[in-house]
């Protein structure tokens, strides 16, 4: 009866351990994943804020082309007709 007894024990603890170490496989794969997200997450940031930079550049030398072109210089008309 002892040994039944001991063997029942020893197959539950046997699948515990089996349970425990699983969860604990998961839990390091998940932490892994969330870190690779948070090295994603701060790349797209640092790319979001290049591409801001640029676009305010670009913006600032468009406008400048534009003011100084001729063609979207406002014309008085009246100045004109005279």
């Amino acid at each position: 009866m002892m040994n039944v007894d001991m063997d029942a024990i020893d197959a539950k603890n046997q699948a515990e351990l089996e349970e425990k170490t699983r969860l604990i496989n998961q839990v390091l794969e998940l932490q892994h994943t969330l870190e690779d997200l948070l090295a994603r997450v701060d790349a797209v940031k640092k790319e979001n804020l290049k591409l801001k930079s640029e676009n305010q550049v670009l913006g600032q030398h468009i406008e400048n082309r534009m003011s100084t072109s001729r063609v979207f210089q406002t014309t008085d008309t009246k100045s004109k007709r005279k």
